[in-house]
């Protein structure tokens, strides 16, 4: 894994994923609805849990991060750009706001738009992409609303609960972030 600076927002900060966070990774994915939201295939023992981990800080090729609450230092989610293609300035994201309490108040837009700005302005990208199950619409809307735009279908590309779902591919470019967003969380 590549090392990953503390990234600082008002109210919540990205900082490196370490061995101690993975109890929240594990609860979360063993959550049948995050997991369904996600597309996470059955559960994960933790040892499953701890080889993922060993995985991330293998592959070079990402960079992964806790979503930490500022004014308590609470652990409420993870995210991580993974497949990074540097010649070709083009990366994958993921991200799970994990902790449900904490849904729909803001955290999981802030933490996105940290994300963005570090692929874009200091690792310079120029494209970031991610796949969403079809029928998570507030992951839908929540990447719509941060300027990611539909690119395409996986039909059926996901099977779940005795059905097939298209996974939705979604990007944002450069450009499109900086005319939405621009360096926000400059000093």
């Amino acid at each position: 894994m590549r090392e990953s600076p503390c990234l600082v927002g008002e109210r919540v900060y990205l900082r490196q994923i370490k061995k101690e966070d993975l109890i929240y990774i594990h609860k979360w994915v063993n959550d049948p609805e995050i997991s369904g939201l996600i597309g996470q295939v059955g559960k994960m023992s933790p040892e499953q849990v701890d080889e993922w981990f060993e995985k991330v800080e293998a592959d070079n090729n990402r960079v992964w991060f806790a979503v930490v609450l500022k004014e308590s230092d609470r652990i409420i989610g993870e995210a991580g750009l993974l497949r990074m293609f540097d010649e070709w300035r083009t990366t994958d994201l993921s991200m799970i706001i994990g902790e449900k309490a904490v849904w729909d108040q803001g955290y999981g837009t802030e933490a996105i738009i940290l994300l963005l700005q570090y692929a874009f302005r200091n690792l310079n990208f120029h494209r970031v992409a991610i796949g969403v199950v079809g029928f998570n619409e507030r992951a839908l809307h929540f990447y719509k609303k941060v300027g990611f735009r539909e690119e395409g279908l996986q039909r059926d590309g996901y099977y779940y609960d005795h059905s097939y779902y298209d996974f939705v591919m979604m990007s944002i470019l450069d450009n499109e972030y900086w005319n939405l967003w621009g360096d926000i969380t400059s000093d």
